[in-house]
């Protein structure tokens, strides 16, 4: 099967929720998060040098996920709710409360490609409230986004952090990649 020999544009945004019972994990139906604008992912972790015999006698990688930007033209109403835990009064109004813990999701979103888009899943999410800002509009109608920022971790139940659609990925898996979030069968 034909390999992509480039990555352009970013699409497909979905987020799925965690529930988490007794350190079993379970992830609600992928909902459609529109309007994405960029995507920043920044490996986490450090790499260690032990010096022996005057020179680098043994290199450690420590792989502790990414720290992520998600940049959006609009961040939903669902995701606020669903994802943040603000909650709607019966006048319609947003609540935000200092209680509220945002929850934990796992991230789709693709990559096209000069052969076919790859599709990621980031399997274990934890998100932080968005800040806001704006200006004042000017000559230009050019929108404003806002920044979500997340971290990517390793799931605890088996220290998977990313996984990536291929050339060799069945077109039965790569089709219900935002039906359902993908469970590894071997590899993980």
């Amino acid at each position: 099967m034909a390999q992509n020999k480039v990555a352009f544009g970013l699409s497909n945004a979905h987020y799925a929720v965690i529930t988490e019972t007794d350190g079993a994990i379970s992830y609600g139906t992928p909902v459609k998060l529109p309007g994405m604008v960029s995507l920043t992912l920044e490996p986490k972790g450090e790499q260690t040098d032990f010096y022996a015999d005057n020179l680098v006698y043994y290199t450690a990688s420590a792989n502790q996920g990414y720290d992520g930007t998600l940049e959006l033209a609009l961040l939903t109403e669902e995701f606020r709710k669903d994802v943040l835990g603000e909650t709607v009064g019966e006048d319609g109004v947003f609540i935000e409360n200092a209680t509220a813990n945002p929850k934990k999701i796992a991230l789709l979103f693709e990559f096209d490609g000069d052969v076919k888009a790859t599709r990621h899943l980031l399997p274990y999410v934890s998100v932080t409230r968005p800040g806001h800002s704006g200006s004042t509009k000017t000559e230009s109608t050019e929108p404003g986004t806002g920044e979500l920022t997340f971290v990517a971790s390793p799931r605890p139940s088996d220290y998977v952090i990313k996984l990536s659609t291929g050339s060799e990925t069945t077109e039965t898996v790569y089709n219900a990649w935002y039906t359902s979030v993908y469970a590894p069968t071997t590899g993980a």
